[in-house]
């Protein structure tokens, strides 16, 4: 007979289920709950609060899951979480670690490689007892493998760093759990949170909402448990960005950047004050509101003339100068449908070609609705196709969904740059060449 909670009361010792939890085979054990309560996988899906796209991987065993969203979806589903073995296993002699099985081994190998190896003064930090080659090389060499990923996020389309990436978040995990007891615990949360944060950016790029929030959160969580404050304010932010840029959800994003704001203080570095300016201006523009969005850019202007902003503070890697704030400008006047001024923050945001081809193809479609609003259509567009190429060369759907949303806010006459647009979209929803 169920339970009150709907699970029968001998679910988890039921064989398959029994081996599936000592096995820590979430999509078995997932899957059963999922049957024993007569949802469907949307039904899942609207419970766990993750896409129905994640979720469908996950119980097809096609989602690799870190330790913490294996914690994360036992809450959630009233699975008893000291049932579940995270990889060993007890002998007559002992508790013992069980080797990772070979698809794993690949797995963290892409990973490896993705980042261009370890530093070669690095220790080795994999091995059959792992946890005892954590010392204060692992999480440098951690953070160098994810900057490499960064690093070739530039001209490399995200579907082919991301298992890499993916792998690496676990790797990063595993140590972590390994370091509970060392003295290296607060510089690997430091390692875990900058490669959940990197497979959030991923995760977005390819459009799968989900799991890049599920990603950012716990970037957000594992910075937080290391204690710098930078990084936290850092994560938050970018999960403030996504909100407000991606998903679209500007409130969400204000409500992120407040945060933000309360754990940085007023004593902090001009960088990090100035880029969460910049993300609230955006959050505000996006609600519609002119002053406050204003109010922000001037803040974040008196920050980068500072003199000391000349050196940018981890994690941030460049300096937040005038340019960077007048791009973010001609945001706010883009999304305030202000294109004149758009336009002219746009040319006083002018730099060498960006090293990034995909952000620079977001920016042209940006720069392409303050032309549309300007009435200047054939410019628009051209920029628009511009971006559309790159978004398809590195199928970015980021880069294409805004070109989409480009063409949807626009409602002015069908000039042929607007007809061959259509064109080039309509050829990416049927599969069938343009032209």
């Amino acid at each position: 007979m169920p339970q009150a909670d709907g699970l029968p009361k001998d679910l988890w010792t039921r064989p398959r289920v029994a081996d599936a939890l000592a096995e820590c085979d979430m999509p078995t054990v997932i899957e059963s709950v999922r049957t024993a309560r007569g949802w469907s996988q949307g039904d899942l899906a609207r419970e766990l609060t993750y896409s129905q796209s994640w979720v469908s991987r996950v119980v097809n065993g096609q989602q690799s899951l870190t330790i913490s969203q294996v914690q994360d979806l036992a809450r959630r589903l009233d699975i008893p979480l000291h049932l579940i073995r995270f990889g060993g296993e007890t002998t007559k002699e002992g508790p013992t670690t069980k080797a990772i099985p070979p698809t794993r081994r690949r797995d963290f190998g892409k990973a490896v490689a993705a980042g261009g190896l370890l530093a070669s003064t690095a220790r080795p930090i994999v091995g059959p007892e792992v946890h005892h080659g954590i010392d204060e090389d692992t999480a440098p060499s951690l953070r160098a493998i994810t900057g490499g990923q960064r690093r070739m996020d530039a001209t490399s389309p995200a579907r082919h760093l991301l298992p890499g990436a993916i792998a690496h978040v676990h790797l990063a995990e595993q140590m972590l759990t390994n370091a509970r007891v060392t003295p290296f615990h607060t510089e690997l949360s430091a390692a875990a949170s900058e490669a959940s944060g990197f497979a959030a950016w991923l995760n977005a790029d390819l459009g799968d909402m989900g799991s890049a929030r599920m990603h950012y959160r716990t970037a957000v969580v594992r910075a937080r448990q290391a204690g710098m404050r930078l990084l936290d304010v850092y994560m938050l932010g970018s999960l403030a960005s996504f909100e407000i840029e991606t998903a679209e959800d500007p409130e969400l994003g204000l409500g992120l950047v407040q945060e933000a704001e309360h754990v940085l203080g007023p004593d902090s570095h001009p960088t990090a004050r100035a880029w969460l300016s910049c993300i609230g201006a955006l959050a505000h523009a996006g609600i519609g509101d002119r002053t406050s969005a204003a109010s922000a850019i001037r803040r974040a202007e008196r920050d980068v003339d500072r003199p000391d902003n000349a050196r940018p503070p981890w994690p941030w890697v460049f300096v937040f100068d005038e340019a960077k704030v007048a791009g973010y400008r001609a945001l706010v006047g883009v999304r305030l449908r202000t294109p004149h001024e758009a336009r002219a923050a746009f040319a006083d945001a002018v730099a060498p070609p960006s090293r990034n081809v995909k952000q620079a193809a977001v920016l042209k479609v940006e720069l392409a609705s303050a032309h549309a609003e300007a009435g200047d259509i054939d410019e628009a567009f051209r920029l628009a196709q511009e971006a559309l190429d790159t978004g398809v060369r590195f199928a970015s759907e980021r880069v294409v969904a805004r070109v989409r949303s480009f063409r949807r806010r626009y409602r002015g006459p069908h000039a042929d740059r607007v007809n061959e647009l259509d064109t080039r979209l309509a050829a990416l929803v049927t599969g069938i060449p343009s032209g």
